[in-house]
């Protein structure tokens, strides 16, 4: 009897080892190709997103210049509110861009933007971006639409994308960056005056500009960080601490700009040792003070928008401008041009500038003007 039961488990043993032998040769053959070989599954190569993302951004900056942001919709996921507050913002973008080009007398002919993706993961449905976008406006003054001018505006993204309805393609679920043109504008402010007077402006000779000066605005041009063309990965001077997430950078740009272009010496008020800067190198108010009280510096004007513009049109390269609101002195920016018009253009970070019209970003009732004559 035991034999038999011996025997009987052997052979079940025995059977199922067999079984699991033609199964697994089947499964083997299975995954053979004709010529004997073992196929690939064909799975699709990873999606390109520097060019999805390129895409979307052209049709953003296409429905910004029409001013029609309904195509907008199919682009940005409006059934979530993150989506929305994203289309939002550019409707505000859009309107407040509008504003300022009729008060300025120009329409904007074209904006192109470059991306640097820095950080990229896959999130949730979809993929969460960090990334640069350096965009290029291009206006023409409507007495002068053939002369064009151009200006760059340097963003910080926060974006995040998923898969839309249709295949292939991507919708924005979430996207927080900053934008001068997201600012407030008070078109009470303007008057039809003030149009005509910069319409009227002729831009001035600067062919005799001092070598500091001339350095000055050369450093501005090279490290102004996401507004610049890229040459240099839209880094800012790695030699000096960044203060953007500290409260800004504006001033410890404009005291780098004045010190390693413009040939200012250091003191012991205005001083950056050692990663650390003093409250004249870093902070705007401070900056400021330090310029106008030193003798290195000489104010030419002060106030709000309707009493300082005509004035700003003496501003040379290299000169500096501070703004103001009701806490008083909050951003920096280095004067490093003019327009077809004689219109004074700035440098800055945070946010990041490339020769931009002085005020963009700056037109609400609580922001005034201080315009500083740099004394090289």
């Amino acid at each position: 009897m035991y034999l038999i039961r011996t025997v009987k488990k052997s052979q079940l043993i025995g059977f199922a080892a067999l079984v699991f032998f033609i199964v697994a040769m089947s499964v083997l053959l299975a995954a053979l190709s004709d010529d004997g070989l073992p196929a690939i599954s064909e799975t699709p190569d990873p999606p390109d997103f520097e060019s999805i993302i390129d895409s979307l951004f052209a049709v953003r900056n296409a429905c910004v210049l029409q001013g029609n942001i309904e195509p907008l919709k199919k682009i940005f996921l409006t059934e979530e509110r993150n989506g929305r507050w994203a289309l939002e913002y550019e409707a505000l973008r859009t309107e407040h861009m509008a504003q300022w080009a009729a008060k300025q007398g120009v329409r904007f002919h074209d904006i192109k933007t470059d991306i640097k993706i820095l950080r990229s993961r896959a999130v949730g449905r979809g993929y969460a971006f960090y990334l640069v976008a350096s965009t290029e406006y291009t206006y023409a003054y409507l007495d002068s639409p053939d002369v064009l001018n151009s200006f760059r505006l340097g963003g910080y993204h926060s974006l995040d994308l998923i898969p839309g309805k249709a295949a292939g393609t991507w919708v924005i679920s979430r996207e927080w960056y900053d934008c001068p043109f997201s600012k407030e504008i008070d078109e009470s402010l303007f008057t039809p005056e003030m149009t005509e007077t910069i319409a009227a402006h002729k831009p001035a000779d600067h062919s005799q500009l001092s070598e500091e000066r001339l350095g000055t605005v050369r450093y501005a041009d090279q490290y102004c960080g996401a507004a610049s063309d890229g040459s240099n990965g839209y880094r800012y001077n790695p030699e000096y601490t960044d203060y953007n997430a500290l409260g800004g950078n504006c001033a410890n740009f404009a005291s780098q700009a004045l010190y390693e272009g413009g040939g200012f010496k250091k003191t012991r008020a205005w001083n950056y040792k050692n990663g650390k800067g003093s409250r004249a190198w870093i902070n705007a108010q401070g900056f400021k003070d330090f310029l106008i009280y030193s003798g290195r510096g000489s104010l030419l004007a002060r106030g709000p928008y309707a009493k300082v513009y005509q004035i700003a049109f003496d501003l040379l390269p290299g000169d500096i401008i501070a703004y103001a609101d009701r806490s008083g002195i909050t951003h920096i920016s280095i004067v490093t041009g003019q327009d077809s018009k004689g219109y004074p253009l700035v440098n800055s970070h945070n946010l990041d500038r490339y020769r931009v019209p002085w005020d963009i970003g700056w037109n609400s009732s609580a922001h005034s003007y201080y315009l500083i004559r740099v004394n090289y």
